[in-house]
């Protein structure tokens, strides 16, 4: 029985990936703290103009396509992954698509300087086009150079990546640090830091060792990146699992996104890997986070900011803890944990803020509810389903897959900061009700459908049994190294 190293080499080649994570998150969080400033930005620009104020209207229409065109170029991204990592290889393809990063940083930096609306909106869309591209490359990099036995665990740090950007974004917005009049943009241009970053260190980084060996037939090089990353000289098994996949790819032509759906073969993972992204984006978490203010609010906090933070903090503890549980207790358990605990904590949540104006303590019961709820998360259906997809698919199928899953996500998230505004103005608090229905049914499917990944090769999951899903119909595509 070998034993599986955590090395030097391998820790910072994760840490760097994990960049790209961090810049998804940050990005992600980074406009919500400055949105009154940013309004007054919108109308003073378009007042220069055009020499008249512009209406309500087009003032909120422009703050929410300065909002939603993130997850636009999102979309576009998630569904290029496959274009850059079958040509560039996956590490390069991190690198190049910084040059991204840091286009869409400056524009987004020097806006208010230009006075442009135009700019804040280009660079919001070309940073969200680096970011959907991110969300393919990094789990995807990841769970390519990872041992088996870790590889859920190193999965589960892509998501960290994530909550941290998001944290980082909350507090560097408060006002006693980047979010004033003045510096707004800076906040916004941060983002072009963490980029330069990785690309002075990606180069120190190997290439994933399956496109070395499978898409360029550098078995040697692969065989070294392996020893180097693993700390170990024994990789014969893994080289030859590679080398046997390789000749199954060879057999076979190159699979596209319409043969995912077409062919029988591939179309249960594919749907198992939209509804695993589905599950994340419907969840309700981000309908919580914009409760969470309001609700801090009601129930006394003087400064409703930092009591919003604490969420962004119990999202990281909770992303660390996901980390060291998830080898341990499998993907599978827990997702179904994360799913089943926010179905009833959407439940108290509810309860809560419709008796919270007939008794004050329904609002810290709301307020330690929306606590728990994002813990749940953070434990299941955030770290769950961006590297669970990566696991179901073989390494031709894998990057257009990863696209397929990464659009879905996109796409929910969208069409949910776009509808929920609105379906929340109508229904008030039984909004969550809704989610609590959404919870149920993805927890029913995850149970009955979604096959236990843990420390296994995809030719066990196939003879697994119980209420994991039946994959005999699946080309069994073996990973980078077994238990042993």
């Amino acid at each position: 029985m070998g034993t599986v190293k955590v090395t030097a080499p391998l820790i910072f080649t994760i840490s760097v990936a994990t960049i790209g994570s961090f810049q998804f998150g940050y990005n992600s969080g980074v406009i919500n703290a400055p949105e009154a400033i940013i309004k007054d930005f919108l109308n003073y620009a378009l007042e220069e103009q055009s020499e008249t104020p512009p209406s309500t209207v087009l003032l909120t229409f422009l703050w929410s396509l300065s909002v939603a065109i993130f997850s636009v170029g999102g979309m576009i991204g998630s569904f290029s992954v496959g274009l850059f990592v079958n040509r560039f290889g996956r590490r390069n393809s991190m690198l190049i698509v910084n040059v991204l990063a840091i286009a869409g940083g400056c524009l987004m930096g020097f806006c208010k300087i230009a006075e442009s609306v135009e700019m804040l909106i280009l660079g919001r869309l070309i940073i969200g086009l680096f970011c959907g591209l991110c969300t393919g490359f990094v789990p995807m990099y990841i769970k390519e150079i990872s041992p088996t036995a870790l590889r859920g665990t190193f999965g589960a740090l892509n998501q960290l990546g994530i909550v941290i950007g998001i944290l980082v974004a909350q507090i560097f917005g408060l006002e006693v640090i980047l979010g004033t009049k003045d510096l707004w943009p800076l906040l916004l241009g941060f983002t072009i830091i963490p980029a330069i970053i990785q690309c002075a260190a990606l180069p120190f980084c190997p290439e994933s060792p399956r496109f070395l060996l499978i898409n360029r037939k550098e078995e040697e090089k692969a065989k070294e990146v392996l020893q180097r990353l693993w700390g170990t000289e024994d990789v014969a098994q893994d080289i030859q699992e590679m080398k046997d996949e390789s000749v199954r790819m060879s057999q076979e032509k190159q699979v596209t996104v319409l043969e995912l759906f077409r062919a029988p073969n591939y179309r249960q993972p594919i749907i198992i890997s939209i509804m695993l992204q589905l599950s994340q984006q419907l969840s309700g978490i981000n309908a919580v986070f914009y409760y969470s203010t309001g609700t801090f609010k009601d129930a006394g906090v003087q400064k409703p900011v930092y009591a919003t933070i604490s969420t962004g903090v119990v999202n990281t503890i909770f992303t660390v803890v996901s980390v060291f549980l998830v080898e341990r207790a499998g993907r599978r358990t827990l997702h179904l944990i994360g799913l089943g605990g926010m179905a009833f904590c959407s439940i108290f949540i509810t309860i809560s803020l419709l008796l919270k104006n007939d008794c004050t303590s329904m609002s810290f019961i709301c307020i330690g509810a929306i606590l728990v709820f994002v813990a749940f998360f953070e434990i299941g259906p955030g770290p769950i389903p961006w590297f669970i997809v990566a696991e179901l698919f073989g390494q031709g199928s894998r990057p257009a897959a990863m696209a397929v899953a990464g659009c879905s996500n996109w796409t929910s998230n969208f069409l949910l900061g776009l509808l929920f505004p609105l379906a929340a103005f109508y229904l008030g608090a039984y909004v969550f009700i809704f989610f609590t229905v959404f919870l149920v049914i993805f927890w029913v499917f995850t149970f009955i459908k979604v096959p236990e990944n843990s420390g296994r090769t995809f030719e066990e999951i196939t003879q697994a049994k119980g209420p994991i899903m039946e994959m005999n119909s699946i080309q069994p595509t073996r990973d980078t190294q077994h238990l042993r």
